[in-house]
C-alpha cells in the first residue's frame, strides 16, 4: 500500500504560503476613507497644525462632518477624512476658500488598513478608475504662450546674425505675432531683409514705415505656426508622461484630446496634490542677459527675486535659451552645501549659450523661473434657487529671477543653478527639467473624481458575479464529486485569497475586465481539480487501491494540467503585450490566476487530500 504523505517540511512550507496570503489579502477588506488634502503650493511652504484646524474649522461651520484631521504621516500637508463620499467636492471648495492661493487643496482617499498591517508593508489592492475611481485633470495646452516664446528665440538670433553682420538695428515692440524692427535707412533694412530671407525661411517679411523709421516685420508662416502648435501639443504630452512616470502612478492613463488638450487619469493615486503640483507646474526657464548701461526700457524688462529681499532687476527682452534646451538636470549641493541643480542642454542649446556667453564676459546673466500661480476669486451665482459663493479659478504667470551672475567664462552645453530656496525645491526643479521642460504653459481645464464608468450598478453586479459563480461551480463539483469536491471548494476558496495577496503585493490594478479574469480563473483552478478527480475515478474503476489511486491521479493528471496552464499563460502575455487598458486589466489578473491556480489546485489539494486520506486503509472513496 502506498502511503500518500507529504514530508512535515512541506506542510509547513504550504502553510505558510497561506498564512502570508491571508496577511496580505487583508487589506482589502478596509475600504479607504474619501478625504481632502492641503498642501503647499510650493515646497517651500510647509502645512502645519493650525493650517489643518482653520481647514477643519471652516468644514465645520459649513456643516460638513469631519471624521479626523491630521498631517500627513510623510510630513508634507495635511489630511482630512470626511465621513460622506459626497461631501468631498463641497469641502474642496470650503477648504480652498479658507485658505487661499498660497495652498493647494486635492480630493484623496486616505488609507483605514490597521498600523500592524502597514508595518508588514501589507496594502489594499490598486482598484482601476472603473471601480474605485480616482482623479480625471484635463489640462490645456496655452498656444498663444507657445507661439510667443518661439518668437522671443527667433527674435534673439535675428537680432544676433544682424550684429554679426554689423547691420545697425533698433528694436521695437513685438506686434501681435510679428517681429518688429527699425532701421535708419531703406538701405540698411534691404540688407537685412536680405540677410534674414537668407537664413530664416520660416518667416513672411513685410517692409513698412512706423512713424518715419523704415521697419521689417517678421511672421511665421502658417505653416511654421502649424508645426509649433503640433510640436508643442506632443512635447507637453510626452513630458505629462514622464511626469506621471515620475510620480509612479500604476496604469495612468495620459491621452490627447482635440487640438490643444491632455487628459490625464491617476487611479487610485495616494497623493492627488503632489500629482496636481508636479502636472501642473510649467517649471520653466528662461536664460536671459542682464540689462545693459546702454539698454532702453522698451528692451528691457524688471523682475523681482524669488527670495525676496533684494531690488527687482532690469533684464534684456530677448531670451538666450529656454528650459526645453534641458537634456538632464540632477540636485545636488555647492562647495558651501547649498542647494544647486546642475544642466545639461542639448546640442542646439549649447551653442546658443556659447554664442551668447563668449562675447558677454563681465556681464551678468538671469536665469528666470516661470510657474503659473493658480487665483481663486468668487462670483455671486444662483445654485438651485439659493445665491452661493462660485469659485472661479484663474492662472497667473509668475517670472522670477532665481540667479543673477556675472558670466566669469564662456559656458557651454553643463553649468550649474544656484539661488534655490532649499534640498526640496532644487529636487523639484531637477524633477521638472528631466521630465521634460513644457514647450507651453498648460492650465487645469477641469478636475474631478471619477465614479464607476459603468456605474455602481454594474460594479456590483460584477462582484456578484464573482460569488455567484463560485457558489456554483462549488455546488457543481461537490455534485460530482461528494467529499472530494468540497476539498476542491476549500482549495478554490483559497485561491482566491492567494490571487487577492498577489495582486496586492505587486501593485497590479484590478479593472472591471479584471474580474471577468478572477471568475475565468475560478473555472480554470476547478477544471484542474476535475482532470485530477476523474483520473482517481478511473483508477479504482480499474481495480487499482485507494491509495495507489490517489497517487496515480494526481501523478497523471499533472502534465495536461501543466500544458493547459502553459498554454493560457501564453495567450495571457500575447494579450497584456498586445492590448490596452481594459485588455490588459483581464490578462494580469488571467495571468496571475494561473499560478494561484496551479499552487492551490495541486499542492493544497493533495496536501488536504494525503492529510485526510493519507496512511489509510480505505476500500473505497466518496468521489
Amino acid at each position: 500500500m502506498m502511503l500518500n504523505k507529504y514530508p512535515l517540511w512541506k506542510y509547513i512550507l504550504i502553510l505558510a504560503v497561506l498564512v502570508v496570503g491571508f496577511i496580505y489579502s487583508a487589506p482589502n477588506l478596509y475600504p479607504d476613507d474619501s478625504a481632502i488634502q492641503i498642501s503647499g503650493a510650493s515646497t517651500a511652504l510647509q502645512v502645519n497644525q493650525a493650517d489643518v484646524d482653520r481647514a477643519a474649522k471652516a468644514l465645520a461651520d459649513a456643516g460638513i462632518s469631519v471624521k479626523a484631521s491630521s498631517l500627513a504621516e510623510n510630513g508634507k500637508g495635511g489630511l482630512l477624512r470626511l465621513s460622506k463620499q459626497e461631501d468631498q467636492l463641497p469641502a474642496k471648495d470650503v477648504v480652498r476658500k479658507a485658505l487661499g492661493d498660497d495652498y493647494v487643496v486635492a480630493l484623496n482617499l486616505a488609507r483605514t488598513t490597521p498600523t500592524w498591517l502597514r508595518h508588514l508593508g501589507a496594502s489594499p489592492m490598486k482598484l482601476g478608475l472603473d471601480l474605485s475611481g480616482g482623479v480625471h485633470f484635463l489640462l490645456e495646452v496655452d498656444m498663444d504662450k507657445a507661439i510667443d516664446a518661439r518668437l522671443k528665440v527667433y527674435e534673439g538670433e535675428v537680432k544676433s546674425l544682424l550684429r554679426k553682420e554689423k547691420v545697425r538695428y533698433r528694436s521695437l515692440p513685438q506686434l501681435g505675432n510679428v517681429i518688429q524692427l527699425g532701421f535708419t535707412d531703406d538701405a540698411e533694412r534691404e540688407q537685412a531683409r536680405a540677410l534674414v530671407r537668407k537664413t530664416f525661411t520660416d518667416f513672411e517679411i513685410t517692409p513698412a514705415e512706423l512713424n518715419g523709421i523704415p521697419v521689417l516685420r517678421m511672421a511665421l508662416t502658417p505653416a511654421k505656426l502649424a508645426e509649433i502648435r503640433e510640436y508643442s501639443i506632443k512635447q507637453n504630452l510626452t513630458t505629462v508622461r514622464n511626469r506621471v512616470n515620475e510620480l509612479g502612478v500604476a496604469e495612468p492613463l495620459v491621452q490627447r484630446q482635440g487640438a490643444n488638450r491632455i487628459v490625464v487619469e491617476l487611479p487610485g493615486v495616494q497623493d492627488t496634490a503632489e500629482a496636481k503640483r508636479i502636472l501642473g507646474k510649467t517649471a520653466n526657464l528662461e536664460f536671459r542677459l542682464g540689462a545693459g548701461p546702454d539698454d532702453s526700457k522698451g528692451t528691457t524688462e524688471m523682475f523681482e527675486f524669488r527670495e525676496g529681499g533684494r531690488p527687482a532687476a532690469a533684464v534684456e527682452r530677448g531670451l538666450i535659451i529656454t528650459g526645453d534646451q534641458v537634456t538632464d538636470a540632477k540636485a545636488s549641493f555647492d562647495e558651501h552645501g547649498r542647494p544647486q541643480v546642475n544642466i545639461n542642454l542639448d546640442g542646439h542649446g549649447g551653442e546658443l549659450m556659447s554664442r551668447a556667453t563668449r562675447s558677454n564676459v563681465g556681464r551678468s546673466m538671469a536665469v528666470i523661473f516661470i510657474e503659473q500661480r493658480p487665483t481663486t476669486t468668487y462670483t455671486k451665482q444662483m445654485v438651485n434657487g439659493v445665491e452661493k459663493d462660485v469659485p472661479v479659478q484663474t492662472f497667473k504667470e509668475e517670472k522670477k529671477i532665481i540667479s543673477l551672475a556675472t558670466i566669469q567664462s564662456p559656458l557651454g552645453s553643463q553649468f550649474r543653478i544656484t539661488g534655490l530656496n532649499g534640498q526640496g525645491e532644487s529636487s523639484e526643479l531637477a524633477l521638472l527639467l528631466r521630465a521634460g521642460g513644457l514647450a507651453a504653459p498648460m492650465y487645469f481645464a477641469e478636475e474631478r473624481t471619477i465614479g464607476p464608468s459603468l456605474g455602481a450598478d454594474n460594479i456590483t453586479k460584477g462582484i456578484d458575479a464573482s460569488l455567484w459563480g463560485m457558489l456554483f461551480v462549488s455546488l457543481f463539483i461537490m455534485a460530482i464529486y461528494r467529499f472530494f469536491g468540497l476539498i476542491a471548494t476549500v482549495a478554490l476558496a483559497f485561491n482566491m485569497v492567494m490571487l487577492l495577496a498577489l495582486m496586492s503585493l505587486l501593485g497590479a490594478t484590478l479593472t472591471l475586465p479584471g474580474i471577468a479574469g478572477i471568475v475565468l480563473t475560478m473555472g480554470m483552478a476547478v477544471d484542474a481539480n476535475v482532470l485530477i478527480f476523474s483520473r482517481i475515478r478511473e483508477e479504482i474503476a480499474n481495480g487499482m487501491t485507494v491509495q495507489r489511486a490517489i497517487n496515480e491521479g494526481f501523478d497523471r493528471a499533472y502534465t495536461a494540467i501543466l500544458d493547459a496552464n502553459l498554454t493560457t499563460l501564453l495567450v495571457g502575455g500575447i494579450l497584456f503585450a498586445m492590448g490596452t487598458g481594459p485588455v490588459k486589466g483581464f490578462a494580469v489578473t488571467m495571468s496571475l490566476g494561473i499560478f494561484t491556480s496551479m499552487f492551490t489546485a495541486i499542492m493544497v489539494t493533495r496536501a488536504m487530500v494525503n492529510l485526510i486520506y493519507g496512511g489509510r486503509d480505505f476500500k473505497k472513496l466518496w468521489i
